[in-house]
């Protein structure tokens, strides 16, 4: 049905816009995953099919590697570096329509009086045109507007993690977030400083907080096999 009505879009001048997104292609094109597969990559990775008209995906992150392939059509990808952040103007986590978090700001209204900072973002802006058989890689936290030009278009994309713990999905990281959230914003700024210490000691730096500790002596810092992932996860329970 919505291949269909978009056919029928296509036909029109001004059609509203209509996208079909990340469809696992084993499910809906499993043939294809025959002879499109991306050798360097692991089998398991699934691809994903994602077919509109003119449209555009606001500026938004993935927490994973990502490889775009564009199969029909044309898109304009225009990929900010995570430090760019503060210049984006990032609208609320909770009411993001695809879960990822997006821009507010409006790349082709950079003079919008609300976000004076966006010409400084844009200042720092890679952009690239794709066109059929064209690929672009966008590293994880790398901010990026995706906008689709022609009446039909179609993109296949690749999504990976480098991370090989056993149970670790990419969904932990942004769990954090939200439990960083709930755990530190309301805290006096003194103390929110010190937490920020210690997840830099502990987390980010790593390397300094067990330098010391003999190696069978590391528990939960040490390196994550499945039995430290549970331990790990126990007490996160156990401090919910």
């Amino acid at each position: 049905m919505g291949l269909q009505r978009l056919a029928s879009y296509s036909r029109r001048e001004h059609a509203p816009a209509l996208v079909i997104q990340s469809a696992r292609v084993r499910e809906c094109l499993p043939g294809l995953l025959e002879d499109h597969r991306l050798p360097f990559l692991d089998p398991a990775v699934e691809p994903r099919l994602w077919v509109g008209n003119q449209a555009t995906t606001p500026t938004h992150f993935d927490s994973m590697r990502n490889i775009a392939c564009v199969l029909c059509g044309a898109r304009r990808f225009t990929l900010f570096p995570p430090e760019q952040l503060p210049n984006l103007y990032i609208g609320p986590l909770d009411f993001a329509p695809t879960g990822a978090a997006i821009s507010l700001a409006r790349l082709d209204r950079p003079d919008d009086p609300r976000y004076p900072r966006l010409r400084q973002a844009l200042a720092a802006a890679q952009v690239a045109e794709l066109h059929p058989g064209d690929a672009i890689y966008i590293p994880p936290l790398w901010w990026h507007n995706v906008e689709s030009l022609q009446q039909l278009n179609a993109l296949m994309n690749y999504w990976w993690s480098p991370v090989d713990v056993p149970g670790y999905n990419s969904g932990h990281a942004r769990a954090a977030l939200f439990h960083c959230l709930l755990a530190f914003r309301e805290l006096p700024p003194a103390e929110r400083e010190q937490w920020r210490r210690l997840l830099d000691y502990y987390v980010f730096d790593g390397e300094e907080a067990v330098a010391h500790i003999p190696e069978h002596r590391r528990g939960v810092l040490g390196p994550q096999t499945p039995e430290v992932v549970e331990k790990l996860k126990e007490g996160a329970r156990q401090n919910l």
